[in-house]
Protein backbone atom coordinates (compact mmCIF):
# COMPACT_ATOMS: atom_id res chain seq x y z
CA UNK A 1 0.00 0.00 0.00
CA UNK A 2 1.13 3.51 -0.73
CA UNK A 3 1.67 6.00 2.06
CA UNK A 4 0.78 9.63 1.66
CA UNK A 5 3.39 12.21 2.62
CA UNK A 6 0.80 14.28 4.48
CA UNK A 7 0.89 11.73 7.29
CA UNK A 8 4.64 11.92 7.77
CA UNK A 9 6.51 12.61 10.96
CA UNK A 10 7.35 16.26 10.13
CA UNK A 11 3.69 17.20 9.72
CA UNK A 12 2.76 15.64 13.04
CA UNK A 13 5.53 17.35 14.98
CA UNK A 14 4.62 20.82 13.74
CA UNK A 15 0.98 20.14 14.50
CA UNK A 16 1.84 19.01 18.01
CA UNK A 17 3.88 22.12 18.73
CA UNK A 18 1.13 24.39 17.45
CA UNK A 19 -1.48 22.59 19.50
CA UNK A 20 0.78 22.72 22.56
CA UNK A 21 1.07 26.48 22.23
CA UNK A 22 -2.69 26.76 21.75
CA UNK A 23 -3.28 24.60 24.82
CA UNK A 24 -0.89 26.71 26.88
CA UNK A 25 -2.61 29.91 25.75
CA UNK A 26 -5.99 28.40 26.66
CA UNK A 27 -4.79 27.44 30.14
CA UNK A 28 -3.37 30.93 30.68
CA UNK A 29 -6.67 32.44 29.55
CA UNK A 30 -8.59 30.22 31.96
CA UNK A 31 -6.24 31.19 34.79
CA UNK A 32 -6.69 34.88 34.07
CA UNK A 33 -10.46 34.49 33.95
CA UNK A 34 -10.41 32.64 37.27
CA UNK A 35 -8.36 35.29 39.06
CA UNK A 36 -10.39 38.12 37.52
CA UNK A 37 -13.55 36.45 38.82
CA UNK A 38 -12.00 35.91 42.24
CA UNK A 39 -10.94 39.56 42.40
CA UNK A 40 -14.41 40.72 41.33
CA UNK A 41 -16.12 38.51 43.91
CA UNK A 42 -13.69 39.67 46.59
CA UNK A 43 -14.50 43.28 45.81
CA UNK A 44 -18.22 42.58 46.18
CA UNK A 45 -17.70 40.75 49.47
CA UNK A 46 -15.52 43.54 50.85
CA UNK A 47 -18.06 46.21 49.87
CA UNK A 48 -20.99 44.37 51.44
CA UNK A 49 -18.94 43.53 54.54
CA UNK A 50 -17.95 47.15 55.00
CA UNK A 51 -21.56 48.31 54.88
CA UNK A 52 -22.55 46.08 57.81
CA UNK A 53 -24.35 43.38 55.86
Amino acid sequence: MARHLAFGRAVRSTGRSASSIACLAYVVLLGLAFWAGAFWLGQILLRTGASGY
